[in-house]
């Protein structure tokens, strides 16, 4: 019996991984050197500071550790300048149709998010109350791939990870909710995330029933 949904936030919900790319990029480019749109999608659901030291590794760049939080934290402003422009018109395509879809059931809704922004967003997109809990980066130590976010997730909820469902758009995520023993539920491309017991484009036209069921075969 399922008795939770564990969504992930960029991606899933919303779409902010164009504001963590221009912040980023913005980052690289005042250190003297560029990252793709390409690069970026390797830092989907992988916190702050890993994603800093991957692209100052992309860039040869070495740093002490005071440097790196000086300039994840310059990152961080600059992306929270962005998203604070958010609006609920920025909410994915059929997301609020399938929470009404929920609502209408016992199923749990929970967050699970490496992003220490996650409540913001959720205020500005005025979803925070739809939210029986929340797991972001103030709440965990462990980056996705590790477990750590939705194995929190479910607890604080009160189930077993057998009883929950992840959803996520995001390699890293996929493994987590995969380590972590649950069943899940990409939202992309198959070839990307072929580890997710089932991949949708979106949640346009998607019925909570016929889901279940599909995850059942």
């Amino acid at each position: 019996m399922i008795k939770a949904f564990l969504f992930d936030l960029d991606g899933v919900i919303v779409e902010t991984a164009i504001f963590h790319y221009q912040a980023w990029r913005q980052m690289a480019n005042d250190l003297g050197f560029d990252i793709s749109e390409e690069f970026n999608e390797g830092l989907k659901g992988i916190s702050r500071m890993d994603s800093l030291n991957l692209i100052l590794q992309h860039g040869n760049i070495e740093l002490s550790e005071e440097q790196k939080l000086a300039l994840a934290a310059k990152k961080n402003d600059n992306y929270l300048t962005l998203v604070s422009k958010m609006t609920p018109d920025d909410i994915l395509p059929g997301v609020k149709e399938f929470f009404e879809q929920i609502k209408q059931t016992e199923i749990k809704i929970g967050l699970g998010s490496v992003s220490k922004n996650a409540k913001m967003i959720l205020e500005r997109v005025d979803l925070l109350d739809d939210f029986d809990a929340i797991i972001d980066g103030t709440k965990i130590s462990k980056g996705k791939p590790d477990p750590e976010v939705f194995l929190n997730g479910a607890t604080e909820l009160g189930f077993s990870p057998s009883e929950c469902i992840v959803f996520e758009d995001a390699v890293a995520g996929v493994e987590a909710g995969k380590n972590a023993g649950m069943k899940v539920i990409g939202i992309g491309q198959k070839d990307i995330l072929n580890k997710a017991d089932i991949v949708l484009p979106g949640f346009e036209g998607i019925e909570i029933t016929q889901l279940l069921e599909k995850l059942k075969k």
